[in-house]
């Protein structure tokens, strides 16, 4: 049976999970965009908000338990190829300071997104560990 996972703090969103745990570990990360817990945009530039949302994600993975390492892939779903290819060096090093050398699969996808202002939405699905014998 899958188990809803939302990081502690963040607002509990409406109608769907912020993550769904199933069995053997797999995490399904919903889509999720440049805002802070109390869902309002970080602000409307596309690196502060892929920043944001790269961050949620691992915040998902991490309130399941797993880290970084766990993802097994990345969905980028940007609103303007030219803006993010514009941003290259710098998501480079967001990136990198938020996954370190890991890299998981990933798609590039340019599409219009449902919040108004959102620049760019991130979804994921990791495999995490099994918990360690003896672990509560």
């Amino acid at each position: 049976m899958a188990q809803s996972v939302n990081p502690p703090g963040w607002k509990r969103p409406r109608g769907y999970s912020n993550g769904m745990l199933g069995q053997g570990g797999l995490l399904a990360v919903a889509g999720q965009i440049g805002w802070d817990a109390d869902e309002k945009l970080v602000g409307p530039g596309f690196i502060e908000q892929f920043e944001r949302a790269l961050a949620n994600v691992v915040a998902v993975v991490n309130a399941a338990g797993g880290s970084a390492a766990d993802i097994l892939s990345l969905r980028l779903c940007v609103v303007d190829k030219a803006e993010y290819l514009a941003a290259g060096a710098r998501v480079g090093e967001i990136y990198r300071a938020h996954m370190g050398k890991h890299f998981p699969a990933m798609a590039l996808y340019v599409v219009g997104l449902l919040e108004p202002g959102a620049r760019v939405e991130i979804e994921a699905l990791a495999q995490l560990p099994a918990p360690s014998p003896g672990a509560v």
